[in-house]
């Protein structure tokens, strides 16, 4: 058989990501942020060890159809969704002039890359009523029998802000190279990783395609695919070339669901090509855990994500603790999506250390830097998961998955982890070292205070 295979930097299958706004970085509330006001938050997101800035569309938003709070029709000063590409001042290979130029986008560049961190662009091929294309090429868009262009629908759901793109229109090679001319253009602006919205809803030749040209003259390109859709679909993307894939990591709560889950991605017939990018949150979603489980459950949901896979990312306001949610729905109680936010980086009940430590495990210790050496262990209790990620130095995660209570007791401990004698270990994440023996051995894993364990033997 004759195989294809890609060769990707390190960046590409092991990096930490974190997710702005640029318009709400601000450290004036009320005020617009600028790609300047992201320089100012880079020693912050440093700290906490990411190494990848991802930034949503910095494009012009267009006007016709724009959504205010929460999805609303907009009202005056909304600044609409910036997934909305497109205005008068214009489009995919523009800045929106409210965020800055090109000027302060390539200093925002070399302000991260100072400071160890790449900028990820979104790039989301969709079109606003407004958006040059479609005044330069309407045969590029879906029509009605009435002539008019068909805006974006996920039933219950209409998106009159957004034109979806035709990829099968007559003049589809003229569509594709337009837009592999919009990565080039910021590829050209020193943009080398690019979280692109929505893969699945475009054809997997056009992915096979653009991807293919992309790397032959730029080998470090890495490709995110935000694809909640389908396994297979999903798969599939990555095998025709999607360097990393969100996941359904974040509705897979009780323990026999991550088991079974992340037993499968760490398999040899899945890890040799998928990888997963374990979000904890998006501006679409937050998750029932979170919104319920207060502190204690992010800080779980941080621990299991930072050592299940070597990709993992938070979108901002996490590290806060940010759980007010629309009743009954995993979505954001006045979305960022559609307002400027202002916050207090600093202010009182964040996580920040915890994620720096976490963030610093992963970058010392080369097993949880890779796929595929991954093993759960029983512990008898529903409520605690342990597993171990195998190799030079291994080490033993044992977390409490339940955000509400305190668990206690003798737990089994799988080999290399257990000794006859009396031996050390010291648990990563507080410091400590607890001397054991023997193959059962007390835990006691505290909601909000010490969630988990990340286990090293020392003697």
């Amino acid at each position: 058989r004759e195989l294809e295979g890609f060769v990707d930097r390190r960046a590409g299958g092991f990096s930490s990501w974190y997710e702005l706004f640029p318009r709400s970085q601000s450290a004036v509330p009320g005020k617009h942020g600028t790609l300047r006001d992201c320089i100012a938050r880079l020693d912050d997101i440093a700290a906490m060890g990411f190494d990848v800035l991802y930034l949503t569309p910095i494009h012009p938003i267009g006007v016709t159809g724009r959504r205010g709070k929460n999805g609303e029709p907009a009202s005056p000063g909304d600044p609409g969704s910036p997934w909305a590409i497109g205005n008068t001042e214009g489009g995919h290979k523009s800045i929106n002039p409210a965020l800055g130029t090109e000027e302060d986008l390539r200093a925002l560049i070399e302000e991260s890359r100072k400071r160890g961190i790449e900028i990820a662009l979104d790039i989301a091929f969709q079109c606003s009523p407004d958006h040059p294309y479609v005044r330069e090429h309407p045969e590029w868009f879906y029509h009605r029998a009435d002539g008019t262009i068909r805006y974006a629908e996920n039933p219950p759901k209409r998106y009159f802000d957004i034109y979806p793109l035709n990829f099968d229109t007559d003049e589809w090679k003229e569509l594709w190279h337009e837009l592999k001319s919009i990565f080039e253009y910021w590829i050209d602006m020193g943009i080398r990783i690019f979280r692109v919205d929505n893969p699945h809803t475009k054809p997997i030749s056009f992915w096979r395609w653009v991807i293919n040209e992309i790397r032959s003259k730029h080998p470090d390109v890495i490709f995110l695919s935000e694809a909640f859709t389908r396994e297979a679909v999903m798969f599939e993307l990555a095998k025709i070339g999607f360097t990393q894939s969100y996941s359904y990591f974040t509705w897979k709560n009780f323990d026999y669901e991550i088991k079974e889950y992340f037993t499968r991605l760490h398999s040899k017939e899945i890890a040799c090509f998928f990888r997963p990018n374990l979000f904890t949150n998006t501006p679409d979603i937050l998750p029932f855990v979170l919104q319920n489980g207060g502190r204690a459950a992010f800080m779980m949901r941080a621990l299991l994500a930072s050592t299940l896979s070597p990709l993992w990312g938070i979108y901002s306001g996490f590290e806060l603790c940010e759980n007010s949610a629309l009743p009954g729905r995993e979505e954001y109680l006045d979305s960022e999506k559609y307002e400027i936010k202002y916050r207090d980086c600093n202010r009182e009940g964040n996580i920040k250390g915890f994620i720096a430590r976490l963030n610093r495990i992963r970058k010392e210790h080369p097993v949880l830097q890779r796929m595929g050496n991954l093993r759960f262990h029983d512990t008898g209790n529903p409520n605690v998961l342990m597993y171990s990620r195998d190799g030079e130095v291994p080490l033993l995660i044992v977390v409490n998955i339940n955000p509400f209570q305190t668990q206690e007791g003798l737990f089994p401990i799988p080999e290399p982890f257990s000794r006859e004698q009396e031996y050390s270990v010291e648990d990563l994440l507080s410091g400590e070292e607890y001397r054991w023996k023997g193959k059962m051995n007390y835990l006691k894993l505290v909601p909000g205070e010490k969630p988990g364990h990340i286990i090293r033997v020392k003697s």
